[in-house]
Parts: structure tokens; sequence; C-alpha cells
């Protein structure tokens, strides 16, 4: 079923060239100095090669639901996938958004001083000034009402976003929005899964943010159910 991206436009980013790029499932909106359509694309079908060959011998990388032993042979991206997983406490294919995206983006830095690539709200980002990302929480009311503030002292950084009630993500809990801030977007995406996991109301926030401090290399958690939200660690926010 198509879902229109509303958060798409919630980047604040006119100065940077925007462009697509969609290879099979994945969907990258990507912000740079010029349009890198083409080096993206070809950063695209690497990763995408790289899981789909190593998926292939080892199909429980797709389909587990828990951590996966760490394997030195893996391509890089599972091994950073695998990694982040396991801080989080979820399966492998949790990170696997965030860390595409990262993947394109550290690409593309080699060309671009500056670049945004967000992977179905998953966000990689490295930036040379303040920029707002506003967090989309479906029927929330507090959805594209609040925005997170990020800047070059924290850059470059993964912002990813986990819901129960939008989007095709698997999540066992009914957070509207669990968004997560670390260094790295694999484990931002691996721990908005897992934090999100144990939200299943307003009651649970608390105990979603108690799990998000437990996770190294988390540095900052939003947390949104209905018209309440939780907030910790290093977050700058605004009013949009």
């Amino acid at each position: 079923m198509y879902e229109e991206r509303t958060y798409r436009r919630l980047v604040k980013s006119d100065d940077l060239v925007a462009f697509e790029v969609v290879v099979k499932e994945t969907d990258l909106l990507i912000r740079a100095r010029k349009d890198l359509s083409k080096e993206a694309r070809e950063s695209v079908l690497r990763y995408r090669h790289q899981l789909e060959a190593y998926i292939r011998l080892h199909p429980m990388f797709r389909t587990s639901l828990v951590p996966l032993e760490e394997d030195a042979f893996a391509p890089e991206i599972a091994r950073t996938m695998i990694q982040a997983s396991r801080e989080a406490g979820v399966g492998p294919m949790a990170a696997v958004a965030g860390a595409v995206a990262e993947a394109v983006g550290r690409d593309l830095l080699q060309i671009s001083d500056e670049v945004i690539v967000e992977n179905g709200g998953d966000i990689y980002l490295s930036t040379a000034k303040e920029r707002t990302v506003g967090l989309y929480a479906g029927r929330s009311p507090l959805s594209l009402k609040v925005g997170v503030l990020v800047g070059p002292e924290t850059s470059p950084l993964g912002i990813c976003t986990s819901s129960g009630t939008v989007g095709p993500s698997l999540s066992f809990g009914k957070a509207d929005a669990v968004c997560v801030l670390s260094d790295s977007a694999a484990l931002a995406d691996a721990a908005a899964t897992s934090i999100g996991n144990v939200v299943r109301d307003e009651n649970d926030i608390e105990r979603g943010l108690r799990r998000g401090r437990e996770i190294e290399g988390v540095w900052g958690i939003v947390i949104v159910v209905g018209d309440k939200m939780g907030v910790w660690g290093n977050v700058r926010l605004i009013r949009l």
C-alpha cells in the first residue's frame, strides 16, 4: 500500500540539492552540494549486492529477531548491522535502513562536504550548519509540531525513528514515534526498534527511556505516544 512520505519534507535544507535514488526496496532521498544521483546509485547497488549475497549464504540474517554472533568474514555493512543489533538486543535487519543510509552517506562525503541521506525516515546527516529535523508521529497531535535541532558539533550522526503505528517496519509496541540519536545511524535504527518494542502505551514512556539509556552509543531519545512525550539525553527540541 502506498503511504505518502510526509516525513520527506521534514529536514530543512534549502541550501542543498535534493535527489532520490530508488533500487528495489531501497528508496533514498539525498541532499548534497550537487546532484550525485549516479554516485549514490552505484553506492546503493554495491551495498545491496553485498547484503543480498550474504543473506543467500546466511538466511537467518534476514529473519532473526534476536542478535546473531559476530562474523569476521561478513561484509563491513553486515558486520555493522550485527554489532548494532547486538548492542540493542534485536535482529540485524532492524539496523538495515540506518546502515544503508550511513554507508551511502559516507561514500558521498568524499565528494560533498555536507550530506543528508534519508531512508524510510531514518537519517544519516553530516552538516556544517544547524539544521532542524521534524518529528513525524503519525496521528499524534504532536506530529509535525516538534523538531530536533542538530548542528556541526554532533555531526555526523544518525537520527532514526521507529513507530508501532506508522509504516511497514516491524514493532511489537504502539509508540507513535521513537526517535534515537547516535553517532551511528545503524545503532540509532536498531535502538529505536528495541525501545519501541517495550512502549505499548503512554505509561511505558519512562520504561522506554530507561531501555534506551542502557544501550551504549545512544545519546538522545524522544518518545511520542498520543499527546504525551518523553525526552532523554543530548536532545534540543524546537516548536515547528
